[in-house]
């Protein structure tokens, strides 16, 4: 059965989501309102539904649009990453792997990774997809990236983790703090103390779960900063203090600018994973090799996201 809708109306519909007004989704797509309304209607006469009514000036989705908008996410990046893949392969690419970090944009490990993994495969490209670290893992489902580099215990159907390495928290403060000379911290040394944190939405392996909950000791919530790296430079200037992993602050605590202390005399550490589909998992495969290396290189003393 031929298709009733072709590219341009799918990109009609993302358009007009993203926007909500004919006239801005006409000049996102670079068209002129008048065209693009009659785009809309042509749609809206193949499929024999409305897929917008109008409200005031602005267009309300329908379930109808709120469907085809899914299949047509798809379908668009499904179509830029085989063109993507083509044009690379003219320089012997022959497989593009897309990855992100979970809310982290620390990508000093890359380069390290890069010449581990082209010392042990060819042919593999790594695009570096960073817009999806606030939500990898739906990203991973939606076919956006193919691997998420994620923390803590993953329980997602339709996906599999290549297990990478097991990374300690660290409570960080300015050099002036007072208790920067602390090898470590418990919850009683950090109640009142101004905490930055990256999402106030408790986790059951971080520091509210594991050390405020249990000891009933709570810092005083000064901000949310969804960016990790924005929160150290917050910190360096004694705005405030926070907990964040290990890997992602050696920088910066060897350029002395913030300082890192244990949490718990025991210490807090989290495992860091590859998720990736559990389709990709077959032998073979280039995003389950680039998993795997990624889990052999971080084994390295001397490599890994700790050596950053």
């Amino acid at each position: 059965m031929r298709p009733l809708l072709d590219l341009r109306h799918l990109q009609l519909i993302q358009a007009i989501i993203e926007t909500g007004r004919i006239t801005d989704a006409a000049e996102k797509l670079g068209v002129t309102p008048s065209a693009l309304s009659h785009r809309l209607r042509e749609a809206e006469r193949r499929l024999d539904v409305p897929l917008f009514t109008r409200m005031h000036k602005r267009l309300r989705v329908t379930p109808a649009a709120e469907h085809m908008a899914v299949v047509a996410e798809r379908i668009l990046t499904d179509l830029a990453r085989a063109e993507d893949d083509v044009r690379r392969m003219n320089a012997g690419i022959q497989h593009v792997v897309r990855l992100s970090v979970e809310a982290y944009s620390n990508y000093r490990w890359l380069p390290s990774f890069i010449k581990f993994m082209k010392s042990r495969t060819q042919g593999i490209d790594l695009q570096i997809m960073a817009g999806a670290r606030s939500d990898p893992l739906t990203s991973v489902l939606n076919r956006h990236i193919d691997i998420a580099i994620m923390s803590g215990d993953i329980n997602q159907t339709g996906v599999s983790s290549v297990p990478l390495f097991q990374d300690p928290l660290l409570y960080i403060m300015a050099p002036s703090h007072r208790l920067a000379d602390r090898s470590f911290v418990e919850g009683s040394d950090i109640v009142g103390e101004p905490f930055i944190t990256y999402t106030k939405v408790p986790e059951p392996d971080r520091e509210f779960a594991r050390l405020f909950r249990p000891t009933e000791s709570y810092p005083k919530w000064a901000a949310t900063v969804e960016l990790p790296e924005a929160i150290v430079e917050l910190v360096a200037s004694d705005l405030g203090t926070s907990v964040l992993s290990n890997w992602a602050l050696q920088t910066a605590i060897t350029e002395g600018r913030i300082v890192g202390a244990q949490v718990t005399q025991d210490g807090l550490t989290v495992p860091w994973s590859a998720i990736l589909r559990n389709e990709d998992m077959v032998d073979g495969d280039p995003i389950r090799e680039v998993a795997e290396l990624l889990a052999e290189w971080c084994a390295f003393p001397d490599g890994g996201f700790q050596s950053t």
